[in-house]
Protein backbone atom coordinates (compact mmCIF):
# COMPACT_ATOMS: atom_id res chain seq x y z
CA UNK A 1 0.00 0.00 0.00
CA UNK A 2 1.25 3.70 -1.41
CA UNK A 3 1.18 5.91 2.10
CA UNK A 4 -0.17 9.18 1.41
CA UNK A 5 1.84 12.18 1.99
CA UNK A 6 2.12 13.64 5.57
CA UNK A 7 -0.06 16.57 5.89
CA UNK A 8 2.29 18.07 8.67
CA UNK A 9 5.81 17.86 9.91
CA UNK A 10 4.72 17.86 13.58
CA UNK A 11 4.08 15.30 15.57
CA UNK A 12 0.82 16.25 17.11
CA UNK A 13 -2.50 16.15 15.95
CA UNK A 14 -4.11 19.11 17.03
CA UNK A 15 -6.17 22.01 15.33
CA UNK A 16 -3.36 24.15 15.04
CA UNK A 17 -1.21 21.64 12.99
CA UNK A 18 -3.42 21.15 10.25
CA UNK A 19 -6.83 21.66 9.40
CA UNK A 20 -9.55 19.14 10.72
CA UNK A 21 -11.46 19.21 7.41
CA UNK A 22 -11.19 19.41 3.47
CA UNK A 23 -14.39 21.91 3.33
CA UNK A 24 -13.75 25.52 3.60
CA UNK A 25 -14.30 28.05 6.66
CA UNK A 26 -17.77 28.76 5.62
CA UNK A 27 -19.59 26.17 4.20
CA UNK A 28 -21.74 27.11 1.22
CA UNK A 29 -26.18 26.23 1.96
CA UNK A 30 -25.51 23.78 -1.02
CA UNK A 31 -22.59 21.29 0.71
CA UNK A 32 -24.40 21.75 3.99
CA UNK A 33 -27.54 20.00 2.53
CA UNK A 34 -25.36 17.74 0.47
CA UNK A 35 -23.88 16.61 4.10
CA UNK A 36 -27.15 16.78 6.03
CA UNK A 37 -28.65 14.42 3.09
CA UNK A 38 -25.64 12.15 2.77
CA UNK A 39 -25.31 11.58 6.79
CA UNK A 40 -29.49 10.65 7.13
CA UNK A 41 -29.28 8.42 4.02
CA UNK A 42 -26.13 6.80 6.07
CA UNK A 43 -27.90 6.91 9.58
CA UNK A 44 -31.22 4.82 7.67
CA UNK A 45 -28.12 2.38 6.82
CA UNK A 46 -26.31 1.86 9.92
CA UNK A 47 -28.78 1.57 12.64
CA UNK A 48 -30.32 -1.98 11.46
CA UNK A 49 -26.35 -2.57 10.49
CA UNK A 50 -25.29 -1.62 14.03
CA UNK A 51 -27.65 -3.52 15.64
CA UNK A 52 -26.86 -6.66 13.47
CA UNK A 53 -23.54 -6.55 14.02
CA UNK A 54 -23.73 -6.49 17.57
CA UNK A 55 -24.99 -9.84 17.81
CA UNK A 56 -21.85 -11.01 15.75
CA UNK A 57 -19.90 -9.03 18.75
CA UNK A 58 -21.67 -11.12 21.27
CA UNK A 59 -23.60 -8.12 22.92
CA UNK A 60 -27.38 -6.60 23.18
CA UNK A 61 -28.14 -5.18 19.67
CA UNK A 62 -28.24 -1.74 21.71
CA UNK A 63 -24.01 -1.39 21.88
CA UNK A 64 -24.26 -1.18 18.25
CA UNK A 65 -26.41 1.70 18.52
CA UNK A 66 -23.50 3.17 21.23
CA UNK A 67 -21.08 2.61 19.07
CA UNK A 68 -21.77 4.50 16.76
CA UNK A 69 -22.56 7.86 18.42
CA UNK A 70 -19.17 8.97 20.30
CA UNK A 71 -17.01 6.78 17.83
CA UNK A 72 -18.82 8.76 15.15
CA UNK A 73 -18.13 12.10 16.26
CA UNK A 74 -14.36 11.62 17.67
CA UNK A 75 -13.68 10.29 13.92
CA UNK A 76 -15.70 13.68 12.34
CA UNK A 77 -13.54 15.70 14.48
CA UNK A 78 -9.87 13.97 13.54
CA UNK A 79 -10.08 12.08 10.23
CA UNK A 80 -9.58 13.21 7.00
CA UNK A 81 -11.82 11.17 4.59
CA UNK A 82 -15.02 11.91 3.32
CA UNK A 83 -16.69 8.83 2.50
CA UNK A 84 -15.64 6.85 5.13
CA UNK A 85 -18.72 5.63 7.08
CA UNK A 86 -17.12 4.88 10.78
CA UNK A 87 -19.35 2.45 13.09
CA UNK A 88 -19.15 -1.51 13.66
CA UNK A 89 -17.70 -3.35 11.06
CA UNK A 90 -17.91 -6.97 10.03
CA UNK A 91 -14.47 -8.14 10.96
CA UNK A 92 -13.62 -6.65 14.15
CA UNK A 93 -16.65 -7.72 15.53
CA UNK A 94 -16.14 -10.78 14.38
CA UNK A 95 -12.96 -10.80 16.35
CA UNK A 96 -14.69 -9.85 19.90
CA UNK A 97 -17.40 -12.80 19.51
CA UNK A 98 -14.98 -15.35 19.02
CA UNK A 99 -12.07 -13.67 21.10
CA UNK A 100 -14.30 -13.34 24.27
CA UNK A 101 -16.77 -16.79 23.37
CA UNK A 102 -13.23 -18.80 23.73
CA UNK A 103 -12.84 -17.17 27.67
CA UNK A 104 -13.77 -18.89 30.09
CA UNK A 105 -13.84 -16.06 32.53
CA UNK A 106 -16.46 -13.67 30.23
CA UNK A 107 -20.35 -14.51 30.85
CA UNK A 108 -23.23 -13.06 29.35
CA UNK A 109 -23.40 -10.60 32.33
CA UNK A 110 -20.00 -9.15 31.72
CA UNK A 111 -19.46 -9.45 28.00
CA UNK A 112 -20.39 -5.74 26.94
CA UNK A 113 -17.98 -4.96 29.61
CA UNK A 114 -15.29 -7.19 27.97
CA UNK A 115 -16.15 -5.59 24.69
CA UNK A 116 -15.38 -2.12 26.03
CA UNK A 117 -12.10 -3.11 27.47
CA UNK A 118 -10.97 -4.14 24.43
CA UNK A 119 -11.94 -1.21 22.64
CA UNK A 120 -10.13 0.27 24.93
CA UNK A 121 -7.26 -1.53 24.45
CA UNK A 122 -7.67 -0.89 20.81
CA UNK A 123 -8.31 2.74 20.99
CA UNK A 124 -4.51 2.86 22.78
CA UNK A 125 -2.72 0.84 20.49
CA UNK A 126 -3.91 2.63 16.89
CA UNK A 127 -3.54 5.82 18.97
CA UNK A 128 -0.02 5.50 20.04
CA UNK A 129 1.01 4.18 16.82
CA UNK A 130 -0.24 6.89 14.64
CA UNK A 131 1.23 9.53 17.09
CA UNK A 132 4.82 7.53 16.42
CA UNK A 133 3.84 7.52 12.78
CA UNK A 134 3.84 3.97 12.61
CA UNK A 135 1.07 3.68 9.89
CA UNK A 136 3.95 2.23 7.29
CA UNK A 137 3.51 -1.00 9.07
CA UNK A 138 0.79 -1.46 7.31
CA UNK A 139 2.42 -1.72 3.70
CA UNK A 140 3.98 -5.16 4.97
CA UNK A 141 0.62 -7.06 4.82
CA UNK A 142 -0.39 -7.69 0.93
CA UNK A 143 -3.63 -7.87 -0.93
CA UNK A 144 -3.90 -11.77 -1.55
CA UNK A 145 -3.55 -11.79 2.30
CA UNK A 146 -6.27 -9.55 2.90
CA UNK A 147 -8.71 -10.67 0.54
CA UNK A 148 -7.86 -14.59 1.43
CA UNK A 149 -8.63 -13.68 5.14
CA UNK A 150 -11.93 -11.21 4.64
CA UNK A 151 -13.26 -14.27 1.94
CA UNK A 152 -12.72 -16.95 5.05
CA UNK A 153 -13.90 -13.77 7.59
CA UNK A 154 -17.18 -13.97 5.37
CA UNK A 155 -17.87 -17.50 5.91
CA UNK A 156 -17.26 -17.27 9.23
CA UNK A 157 -19.58 -14.47 10.33
CA UNK A 158 -22.40 -16.22 8.00
CA UNK A 159 -22.16 -19.63 10.15
CA UNK A 160 -21.89 -17.70 13.34
CA UNK A 161 -25.13 -16.29 12.76
CA UNK A 162 -27.16 -19.73 11.29
CA UNK A 163 -28.48 -20.57 14.66
CA UNK A 164 -30.29 -16.92 14.80
CA UNK A 165 -31.40 -16.74 11.42
CA UNK A 166 -32.57 -20.69 12.29
CA UNK A 167 -33.76 -20.91 15.50
CA UNK A 168 -31.61 -23.46 16.95
CA UNK A 169 -28.62 -23.47 19.61
CA UNK A 170 -24.99 -22.86 18.97
CA UNK A 171 -21.73 -22.38 21.34
CA UNK A 172 -20.75 -19.29 20.63
CA UNK A 173 -16.56 -18.90 19.89
CA UNK A 174 -17.06 -22.40 18.57
CA UNK A 175 -14.57 -22.86 15.36
CA UNK A 176 -15.89 -23.28 11.57
CA UNK A 177 -15.97 -26.74 11.74
CA UNK A 178 -18.22 -27.19 14.96
CA UNK A 179 -20.60 -24.50 13.54
CA UNK A 180 -21.11 -26.61 10.06
CA UNK A 181 -21.46 -29.68 12.52
CA UNK A 182 -23.80 -28.00 14.58
CA UNK A 183 -25.56 -26.49 11.51
CA UNK A 184 -26.39 -30.27 10.20
CA UNK A 185 -26.82 -31.94 13.48
CA UNK A 186 -29.82 -29.44 14.54
CA UNK A 187 -31.61 -29.70 11.63
CA UNK A 188 -34.25 -31.38 13.54
CA UNK A 189 -34.33 -28.39 15.96
CA UNK A 190 -34.88 -25.81 13.50
CA UNK A 191 -37.40 -23.14 14.64
CA UNK A 192 -39.96 -23.17 12.05
CA UNK A 193 -41.28 -19.49 12.39
CA UNK A 194 -38.16 -18.45 13.28
CA UNK A 195 -36.21 -19.86 9.82
CA UNK A 196 -39.46 -19.15 7.55
CA UNK A 197 -38.80 -15.08 9.24
CA UNK A 198 -35.22 -15.00 8.60
CA UNK A 199 -35.09 -16.68 5.36
CA UNK A 200 -37.89 -14.39 4.06
CA UNK A 201 -36.44 -11.45 5.33
CA UNK A 202 -32.66 -12.68 3.61
CA UNK A 203 -34.71 -13.15 0.60
CA UNK A 204 -35.89 -9.50 0.76
CA UNK A 205 -33.04 -7.60 1.26
CA UNK A 206 -31.24 -9.81 -1.96
CA UNK A 207 -34.35 -8.79 -3.89
CA UNK A 208 -34.35 -5.34 -2.87
CA UNK A 209 -30.84 -4.74 -4.15
CA UNK A 210 -31.17 -5.95 -7.03
CA UNK A 211 -34.61 -3.88 -7.30
CA UNK A 212 -32.60 -0.15 -6.43
CA UNK A 213 -29.30 -0.58 -4.85
CA UNK A 214 -29.59 2.74 -3.34
CA UNK A 215 -33.25 1.43 -1.70
CA UNK A 216 -32.60 1.87 2.45
CA UNK A 217 -33.35 -2.45 1.75
CA UNK A 218 -32.53 -2.80 5.49
CA UNK A 219 -34.20 -0.45 7.30
CA UNK A 220 -37.03 -1.37 5.52
CA UNK A 221 -36.96 -5.15 5.98
CA UNK A 222 -36.28 -4.43 10.05
CA UNK A 223 -39.83 -2.01 9.63
CA UNK A 224 -41.71 -4.98 8.07
CA UNK A 225 -40.33 -7.66 10.30
CA UNK A 226 -41.13 -5.74 13.40
CA UNK A 227 -44.41 -4.63 12.82
CA UNK A 228 -45.10 -8.82 11.31
CA UNK A 229 -43.46 -9.85 14.68
CA UNK A 230 -45.96 -7.88 16.60
CA UNK A 231 -49.27 -8.60 14.51
CA UNK A 232 -48.46 -11.88 15.21
CA UNK A 233 -47.11 -11.60 18.70
CA UNK A 234 -43.81 -13.95 17.36
CA UNK A 235 -42.47 -13.76 21.36
CA UNK A 236 -45.25 -15.64 22.48
CA UNK A 237 -44.84 -18.14 19.23
CA UNK A 238 -40.55 -19.09 20.20
CA UNK A 239 -39.36 -16.26 17.97
CA UNK A 240 -36.58 -14.70 19.88
CA UNK A 241 -36.68 -10.79 19.64
CA UNK A 242 -34.39 -8.03 20.98
CA UNK A 243 -36.60 -7.45 23.83
CA UNK A 244 -37.02 -4.40 26.23
CA UNK A 245 -34.08 -1.88 25.27
CA UNK A 246 -32.91 0.67 27.82
CA UNK A 247 -33.72 4.44 26.39
CA UNK A 248 -31.08 7.36 26.51
CA UNK A 249 -27.69 7.65 25.86
CA UNK A 250 -24.71 5.40 27.77
CA UNK A 251 -23.05 7.16 30.09
CA UNK A 252 -19.62 8.08 30.27
CA UNK A 253 -17.44 5.42 32.14
CA UNK A 254 -13.91 3.79 32.44
CA UNK A 255 -13.62 0.57 31.49
CA UNK A 256 -11.99 -1.03 34.28
CA UNK A 257 -10.54 -4.67 35.00
CA UNK A 258 -7.64 -6.36 36.65
CA UNK A 259 -3.98 -6.93 35.12
CA UNK A 260 -4.12 -10.40 34.81
CA UNK A 261 -7.78 -9.84 32.64
CA UNK A 262 -6.13 -6.99 30.78
CA UNK A 263 -3.23 -9.27 29.70
CA UNK A 264 -5.38 -12.26 28.56
CA UNK A 265 -6.72 -9.32 25.76
CA UNK A 266 -3.85 -7.90 24.74
CA UNK A 267 -3.22 -10.37 22.40
CA UNK A 268 -6.92 -10.18 20.47
CA UNK A 269 -6.31 -6.16 20.83
CA UNK A 270 -3.63 -5.94 18.92
CA UNK A 271 -4.81 -8.39 16.26
CA UNK A 272 -8.06 -6.20 16.16
CA UNK A 273 -6.44 -3.26 16.39
CA UNK A 274 -4.60 -4.19 12.95
CA UNK A 275 -7.79 -5.42 11.14
CA UNK A 276 -9.68 -2.19 12.27
CA UNK A 277 -7.25 0.00 10.83
CA UNK A 278 -6.37 -1.98 7.82
CA UNK A 279 -10.08 -1.97 6.75
CA UNK A 280 -10.65 2.04 7.10
CA UNK A 281 -7.40 2.63 5.30
CA UNK A 282 -7.82 0.43 2.40
CA UNK A 283 -11.45 1.73 2.62
CA UNK A 284 -10.48 5.17 3.05
CA UNK A 285 -7.77 5.12 0.00
CA UNK A 286 -10.15 3.14 -2.31
CA UNK A 287 -12.76 6.27 -2.49
CA UNK A 288 -9.60 9.02 -2.52
CA UNK A 289 -7.82 7.43 -5.05
CA UNK A 290 -11.19 7.78 -7.12
CA UNK A 291 -10.73 11.59 -6.87
CA UNK A 292 -7.12 12.01 -7.14
CA UNK A 293 -6.47 12.89 -3.17
CA UNK A 294 -4.45 11.54 -0.75
CA UNK A 295 -4.69 9.66 2.66
CA UNK A 296 -2.20 10.51 5.43
CA UNK A 297 -1.88 6.91 7.12
CA UNK A 298 -0.83 8.01 10.13
CA UNK A 299 -3.46 10.80 10.96
CA UNK A 300 -6.07 7.98 10.32
CA UNK A 301 -4.30 5.53 12.68
CA UNK A 302 -4.94 8.81 15.08
CA UNK A 303 -8.33 8.67 14.17
CA UNK A 304 -8.95 5.29 14.13
CA UNK A 305 -7.72 5.24 17.49
CA UNK A 306 -10.00 8.23 19.15
CA UNK A 307 -12.95 6.33 17.62
CA UNK A 308 -12.02 3.44 19.31
CA UNK A 309 -11.64 5.02 22.72
CA UNK A 310 -14.62 7.06 22.35
CA UNK A 311 -16.83 3.39 21.66
CA UNK A 312 -14.61 2.56 25.00
CA UNK A 313 -15.71 4.73 27.12
CA UNK A 314 -19.50 4.75 25.73
CA UNK A 315 -20.29 1.34 26.57
CA UNK A 316 -19.52 0.40 22.75
CA UNK A 317 -16.70 -2.44 21.18
CA UNK A 318 -13.99 -2.05 18.72
CA UNK A 319 -15.34 -0.43 15.70
CA UNK A 320 -14.33 0.46 12.38
CA UNK A 321 -15.72 0.80 8.96
CA UNK A 322 -17.94 -1.05 6.34
CA UNK A 323 -17.40 -0.46 2.85
CA UNK A 324 -21.04 -1.03 1.64
CA UNK A 325 -22.09 1.46 4.31
CA UNK A 326 -18.73 4.10 2.88
CA UNK A 327 -20.41 3.39 -0.58
CA UNK A 328 -23.55 4.62 0.27
CA UNK A 329 -22.01 7.25 2.44
CA UNK A 330 -20.19 8.56 -0.34
CA UNK A 331 -23.23 7.96 -3.44
CA UNK A 332 -25.31 10.22 -0.91
CA UNK A 333 -23.05 13.38 -1.10
CA UNK A 334 -21.18 13.26 1.79
CA UNK A 335 -18.08 16.07 1.07
CA UNK A 336 -16.52 16.39 4.58
CA UNK A 337 -16.07 13.98 7.34
CA UNK A 338 -18.44 16.24 9.38
CA UNK A 339 -21.29 14.07 7.59
CA UNK A 340 -20.67 11.94 10.10
CA UNK A 341 -22.02 13.97 12.92
CA UNK A 342 -25.31 13.83 11.28
CA UNK A 343 -25.34 10.31 11.54
CA UNK A 344 -24.33 10.63 15.06
CA UNK A 345 -27.16 12.87 15.75
CA UNK A 346 -29.83 10.64 13.99
CA UNK A 347 -28.62 7.34 16.02
CA UNK A 348 -29.09 9.61 19.28
CA UNK A 349 -32.41 10.44 18.25
CA UNK A 350 -32.91 6.76 17.84
CA UNK A 351 -31.43 5.67 21.61
CA UNK A 352 -34.05 8.88 22.95
CA UNK A 353 -36.81 8.78 21.62
CA UNK A 354 -37.19 4.96 19.27
CA UNK A 355 -36.16 2.32 21.46
CA UNK A 356 -39.58 1.05 22.53
CA UNK A 357 -40.10 0.19 18.84
CA UNK A 358 -37.62 -2.28 18.37
CA UNK A 359 -39.12 -4.53 21.45
CA UNK A 360 -40.25 -6.83 18.87
CA UNK A 361 -37.63 -6.68 16.19
CA UNK A 362 -36.81 -10.41 15.77
CA UNK A 363 -33.23 -11.37 15.92
CA UNK A 364 -33.74 -13.40 12.74
CA UNK A 365 -33.98 -10.87 10.73
CA UNK A 366 -30.70 -8.96 12.47
CA UNK A 367 -29.41 -12.36 11.00
CA UNK A 368 -30.10 -11.73 7.79
CA UNK A 369 -28.85 -8.58 7.46
CA UNK A 370 -25.76 -9.68 8.62
CA UNK A 371 -25.35 -12.55 5.98
CA UNK A 372 -26.40 -10.53 3.00
CA UNK A 373 -24.11 -7.75 4.38
CA UNK A 374 -20.80 -10.46 4.43
CA UNK A 375 -21.65 -12.19 0.93
CA UNK A 376 -20.23 -9.22 -0.07
CA UNK A 377 -16.67 -10.15 1.41
CA UNK A 378 -16.35 -12.59 -0.30
CA UNK A 379 -14.66 -12.80 -3.43
CA UNK A 380 -14.66 -15.84 -6.04
CA UNK A 381 -12.81 -13.94 -8.80
CA UNK A 382 -9.79 -12.91 -6.86
CA UNK A 383 -7.85 -16.01 -6.66
CA UNK A 384 -8.55 -16.97 -10.47
CA UNK A 385 -7.11 -13.58 -11.64
CA UNK A 386 -4.16 -13.73 -8.77
CA UNK A 387 -3.51 -17.54 -10.59
CA UNK A 388 -3.39 -16.51 -14.46
CA UNK A 389 -1.20 -13.14 -13.50
CA UNK A 390 0.81 -14.15 -10.34
CA UNK A 391 0.58 -17.79 -9.01
CA UNK A 392 2.70 -16.98 -6.22
CA UNK A 393 0.46 -14.46 -4.89
CA UNK A 394 -2.90 -16.88 -5.38
CA UNK A 395 -1.38 -19.17 -3.41
CA UNK A 396 -0.12 -16.87 -0.47
CA UNK A 397 -3.99 -16.29 -0.69
CA UNK A 398 -4.77 -19.21 -0.81
CA UNK A 399 -2.66 -20.65 2.57
CA UNK A 400 -4.55 -17.48 4.70
CA UNK A 401 -7.98 -18.43 3.78
CA UNK A 402 -7.76 -22.34 4.55
CA UNK A 403 -5.69 -21.13 7.46
CA UNK A 404 -8.36 -18.57 8.70
CA UNK A 405 -11.29 -21.74 8.59
CA UNK A 406 -8.63 -24.01 9.93
CA UNK A 407 -7.36 -22.46 12.61
CA UNK A 408 -9.42 -19.27 13.51
CA UNK A 409 -9.64 -16.01 13.09
CA UNK A 410 -6.20 -14.83 14.50
CA UNK A 411 -4.43 -17.72 14.11
CA UNK A 412 -5.81 -17.44 10.19
CA UNK A 413 -4.33 -13.85 9.57
CA UNK A 414 -1.12 -14.41 11.25
CA UNK A 415 -0.77 -16.97 9.13
CA UNK A 416 -1.22 -15.14 5.81
CA UNK A 417 0.78 -12.57 7.31
CA UNK A 418 3.88 -15.21 7.96
CA UNK A 419 3.45 -16.28 5.04
CA UNK A 420 3.52 -13.08 2.79
CA UNK A 421 6.97 -12.45 5.10
CA UNK A 422 8.51 -15.60 3.96
CA UNK A 423 7.61 -15.15 0.27
CA UNK A 424 9.35 -11.53 0.28
CA UNK A 425 12.41 -13.10 2.08
CA UNK A 426 12.39 -16.26 0.02
CA UNK A 427 12.39 -13.50 -3.08
CA UNK A 428 15.10 -11.62 -1.70
CA UNK A 429 17.53 -13.91 -0.76
CA UNK A 430 17.29 -16.03 -4.00
CA UNK A 431 16.07 -13.04 -6.31
CA UNK A 432 16.66 -13.00 -10.08
CA UNK A 433 19.11 -13.28 -12.22
CA UNK A 434 20.27 -13.29 -15.66
CA UNK A 435 22.70 -13.64 -18.04
CA UNK A 436 22.80 -10.99 -20.57
CA UNK A 437 23.43 -10.68 -24.58
CA UNK A 438 23.78 -8.25 -27.41
CA UNK A 439 20.39 -7.88 -29.01
CA UNK A 440 21.15 -8.03 -32.48
CA UNK A 441 23.85 -5.04 -33.73
CA UNK A 442 21.92 -2.84 -31.00
CA UNK A 443 23.89 -1.69 -27.62
CA UNK A 444 21.03 -3.12 -25.65
CA UNK A 445 21.93 -6.47 -23.60
CA UNK A 446 19.00 -8.71 -22.93
CA UNK A 447 18.13 -12.13 -20.79
CA UNK A 448 19.46 -14.30 -23.03
CA UNK A 449 16.53 -16.84 -21.89
CA UNK A 450 13.80 -14.36 -23.11
CA UNK A 451 15.24 -13.05 -26.21
CA UNK A 452 16.34 -15.66 -28.66
CA UNK A 453 18.60 -13.22 -30.74
CA UNK A 454 20.49 -12.14 -27.75
CA UNK A 455 23.56 -13.71 -27.83
CA UNK A 456 26.46 -13.95 -24.99
CA UNK A 457 29.85 -12.73 -26.59
CA UNK A 458 32.58 -15.47 -25.68
CA UNK A 459 34.57 -15.50 -22.68
CA UNK A 460 32.63 -12.70 -20.95
CA UNK A 461 30.02 -13.57 -18.81
CA UNK A 462 27.76 -10.55 -18.13
CA UNK A 463 25.32 -11.04 -15.12
CA UNK A 464 22.25 -9.31 -14.06
CA UNK A 465 21.15 -9.49 -10.32
CA UNK A 466 17.55 -8.09 -9.66
CA UNK A 467 17.49 -7.36 -6.05
CA UNK A 468 19.63 -5.83 -3.43
CA UNK A 469 22.62 -7.68 -2.36
CA UNK A 470 23.37 -8.06 1.19
CA UNK A 471 23.50 -11.12 4.09
CA UNK A 472 20.76 -12.90 3.17
CA UNK A 473 21.51 -13.66 -0.64
CA UNK A 474 25.02 -13.64 -0.33
CA UNK A 475 25.45 -17.17 -0.35
CA UNK A 476 23.11 -17.89 -3.19
CA UNK A 477 24.40 -15.16 -5.41
CA UNK A 478 28.08 -16.39 -5.15
CA UNK A 479 26.56 -20.43 -5.73
CA UNK A 480 25.05 -18.36 -8.83
CA UNK A 481 28.21 -17.15 -10.32
CA UNK A 482 29.50 -20.56 -9.55
CA UNK A 483 27.40 -21.98 -11.61
CA UNK A 484 26.65 -19.80 -14.28
CA UNK A 485 30.67 -19.90 -15.16
CA UNK A 486 30.08 -23.55 -15.42
CA UNK A 487 27.56 -23.49 -17.60
CA UNK A 488 28.68 -21.33 -20.06
CA UNK A 489 29.34 -22.16 -24.07
CA UNK A 490 33.39 -21.19 -23.68
CA UNK A 491 36.15 -20.25 -20.91
CA UNK A 492 35.16 -17.47 -19.18
CA UNK A 493 38.17 -14.87 -18.66
CA UNK A 494 35.59 -11.90 -17.59
CA UNK A 495 32.50 -11.72 -15.20
CA UNK A 496 30.63 -8.21 -15.60
CA UNK A 497 28.26 -7.37 -13.15
CA UNK A 498 25.37 -5.27 -14.61
CA UNK A 499 24.27 -3.41 -11.39
CA UNK A 500 21.53 -1.05 -12.55
CA UNK A 501 19.00 -3.36 -10.72
CA UNK A 502 21.16 -3.33 -7.61
CA UNK A 503 19.96 -0.62 -5.56
CA UNK A 504 21.74 -1.71 -2.07
CA UNK A 505 25.24 -3.23 -0.56
CA UNK A 506 25.60 -3.99 3.00
CA UNK A 507 28.84 -5.20 4.90
CA UNK A 508 28.31 -9.17 4.35
CA UNK A 509 27.73 -8.28 0.46
CA UNK A 510 30.72 -6.48 0.11
CA UNK A 511 32.50 -8.96 2.13
CA UNK A 512 32.01 -11.16 -0.35
CA UNK A 513 32.69 -9.12 -3.32
CA UNK A 514 36.01 -8.85 -1.83
CA UNK A 515 36.06 -12.86 -1.52
CA UNK A 516 34.83 -13.47 -5.26
CA UNK A 517 37.36 -11.14 -6.48
CA UNK A 518 40.18 -12.78 -4.69
CA UNK A 519 39.01 -15.62 -6.33
CA UNK A 520 39.18 -14.75 -9.70
CA UNK A 521 42.62 -13.05 -9.33
CA UNK A 522 43.90 -16.61 -8.21
CA UNK A 523 42.36 -17.77 -11.25
CA UNK A 524 43.33 -15.35 -13.52
CA UNK A 525 39.29 -13.80 -13.91
CA UNK A 526 38.91 -10.44 -14.52
CA UNK A 527 36.10 -9.02 -12.48
CA UNK A 528 33.98 -5.58 -13.46
CA UNK A 529 30.90 -3.39 -12.93
CA UNK A 530 28.22 -1.64 -15.46
CA UNK A 531 25.75 0.64 -14.50
CA UNK A 532 26.69 0.86 -10.51
CA UNK A 533 24.21 3.39 -8.60
CA UNK A 534 26.11 6.08 -6.11
CA UNK A 535 24.94 4.38 -3.07
CA UNK A 536 26.08 0.88 -3.79
CA UNK A 537 29.56 3.28 -5.21
CA UNK A 538 30.10 5.21 -2.10
CA UNK A 539 30.01 1.13 0.01
CA UNK A 540 32.72 0.28 -2.44
CA UNK A 541 34.98 2.97 -2.06
CA UNK A 542 34.93 3.05 1.32
CA UNK A 543 35.31 -0.65 1.68
CA UNK A 544 38.63 -0.33 -0.51
CA UNK A 545 36.58 -2.61 -3.52
CA UNK A 546 36.82 0.36 -5.62
CA UNK A 547 40.47 0.90 -5.65
CA UNK A 548 41.28 -2.90 -6.08
CA UNK A 549 39.23 -3.41 -8.99
CA UNK A 550 40.71 0.34 -10.35
CA UNK A 551 38.53 2.82 -11.86
CA UNK A 552 38.90 0.99 -15.08
CA UNK A 553 36.69 -1.87 -14.24
CA UNK A 554 33.55 0.60 -13.43
CA UNK A 555 31.99 1.33 -16.65
CA UNK A 556 28.50 3.31 -17.16
CA UNK A 557 26.65 0.83 -19.62
CA UNK A 558 27.37 -2.83 -20.35
CA UNK A 559 28.13 -1.79 -23.69
CA UNK A 560 31.10 0.05 -22.47
CA UNK A 561 32.07 -2.89 -20.58
CA UNK A 562 31.76 -5.25 -23.38
CA UNK A 563 34.01 -3.52 -25.95
CA UNK A 564 36.49 -2.73 -23.14
CA UNK A 565 36.76 -6.34 -22.04
CA UNK A 566 36.10 -8.40 -24.55
CA UNK A 567 39.75 -9.63 -25.13
CA UNK A 568 41.55 -11.81 -22.23
CA UNK A 569 44.04 -9.25 -20.22
CA UNK A 570 47.82 -9.52 -21.12
CA UNK A 571 50.30 -9.79 -18.42
CA UNK A 572 51.18 -5.96 -19.17
CA UNK A 573 47.85 -5.04 -19.17
CA UNK A 574 46.78 -7.21 -15.70
CA UNK A 575 47.81 -4.84 -13.07
CA UNK A 576 44.74 -2.85 -12.20
CA UNK A 577 45.27 1.07 -12.35
CA UNK A 578 43.57 2.66 -8.92
CA UNK A 579 42.29 5.92 -8.46
CA UNK A 580 39.37 8.05 -9.88
CA UNK A 581 38.56 9.03 -13.69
Amino acid sequence: MRVGPVADAGCVYCPCATPMSDEPASTPRSTLLANLVAGTTTAVVIIPQAMAYAMVAGVPPIHGLYASVLPLVAYALVGRSRELAVGPGALDTLLVGFALGSMAFVISENWPAYAAVLALLVGGIQLTLGLLRAGFFMNFVSAPVINGFTSAAAITIALSQLDNLLGYTCERGAGVFEMLRTAIVSVPDIHAVTAVTGVASALALVALKKWRRSFPRALAVVAVATVVSMAFDFESRGVAVIGAVPAGLPGLSMPTFDAATWRQLVPTAITIAFVGYLTMISIARTFANRTGRDIDANRELVAAGAANLAAAFSRGFPVSASFSRSAVHASAGSTTPKALLVVAGWVTLTLLLLTDLLYALPTTTLAAIIITAVSGLFDAQEPRRLWRVKRADAVLLGITFVATLAFGIEDGILTGVAASVLLVLTRTTRPHTAVLGRVGDTTDYRNVRNYPDAAPTLGLLVVRIDAQFYFGNVTFLKDVLRRLERDADAPVHTVIIDAASLNQLDSSADAALHQILDDYDQRGLRLAFATVKMPVLNVMRASGLYERLGHDRFFMNVHAAVEALREPATPAASPPASGDR
